[in-house]
């Protein structure tokens, strides 16, 4: 097997370029033209995008079929969203009692298999896990990254926020769970975590990776206690961090921030060689470690 990639062995430009280009900023073809200037001898930019594409067989943590933890789907109303939610259900198979309840939001790409590895990692850790997918009412993740990102853009985002408001509703009276609701998002699930902050006084917890801050205009709103992580290498996502910093400290929430240094945005995904295991593995330390704080009865 060959040597897993970093984002050290690719020029910090190409990383920026694939930043915009994940994210919409730019095209497939203007990343490839832009990422040809960066490449060395032998290696063109289309091998690079490959090496940059999610491989989700090698981040996998847990198994679907792990006889520790029971999985399903479900779906329920919403009628203020897109109609009906769909989500991934994971639950310990052993645990007793009612047990705490994490709402997982992916990124700008619907329900991957990634973000249903990370349901898992909670329902081990104790947890009852739903990570819904925003694409559902789009026909859902269609297993091509950048046929999600396209659709993802097509979406309802005012109806799309709504099926997260009744997902954070639905898991509060969820039988076996605690009614206590925690939410983790990663990028665009890290802007809807600091979203359902600002709009949800029941909330019970919000932990967002690396996603656009909430409203300024809305902090004074928050009552969840708020656990942030930041990719020190992130320019576009930490130009509103010290703005969302200071709020949050002037309206005298409970409120931590995490930056860790020389990462990348979305380095909490061991799929993409944007991935650091260093950074990673902290900060779902202090993940878990928060909502064991905040979401047990």
């Amino acid at each position: 097997m060959s040597e897993r990639k970093t984002a050290n062995d690719f020029h910090p430009e190409t990383m920026r370029l694939f930043d915009r280009y994940v994210h919409g900023d730019i095209s497939r073809r203007d990343f490839l033209l832009g990422a040809a200037k960066f490449t060395v001898a032998g290696v063109t930019a289309l091998s690079v995008l490959e090496a940059l594409t999610p491989n989700y067989a090698l981040g996998q943590q847990v198994k679907p079929d792990d006889n520790s933890i029971t999985t399903s789907f479900v779906e329920f109303p919403s009628p203020q969203g897109n109609g009906t939610v769909r989500g991934y259900l994971v639950k310990p198979a052993k645990a007793t009692g009612p047990l705490p309840v994490v709402l997982v939001v992916h990124e700008n790409r619907g329900l991957n298999p990634h973000i249903e590895d990370v349901a898992r990692r909670f329902a081990l850790a104790g947890f009852i896990a739903l990570a819904p997918d925003a694409l559902f009412t789009l026909g859902g993740y269609p297993g091509d990254e950048d046929k999600a990102r396209e659709l993802f853009g097509k979406l309802d985002q005012t109806k799309t926020r709504q099926d997260f408001v009744q997902s954070v509703a639905y898991l509060q009276k969820l039988q076996g769970g605690n009614g206590k609701v925690g939410v983790v998002g990663f990028c665009y699930g890290g802007g809807i975590a600091n979203f359902l902050a600002t709009e949800l006084p029941t909330l019970a917890a919000a932990v967002p990776f690396y996603g656009r801050q909430g409203e300024l205009s809305k902090v004074t709103q928050i009552k969840a206690p708020l656990l942030i992580h930041y990719a020190g290498n992130d320019e576009r996502v930490n130009a509103g961090t010290q703005a969302y910093d200071d709020a949050l400290k002037a309206a005298g929430k409970n409120a931590q921030s995490f930056v860790y240094p020389d990462t990348q945005h979305g380095f909490h995904n061991d799929t993409t060689p944007r991935y650091d295991k260093a950074a990673a593995e902290l900060a779902w330390q202090r993940t878990v470690a928060f909502f064991n704080q905040h979401l047990k009865a």
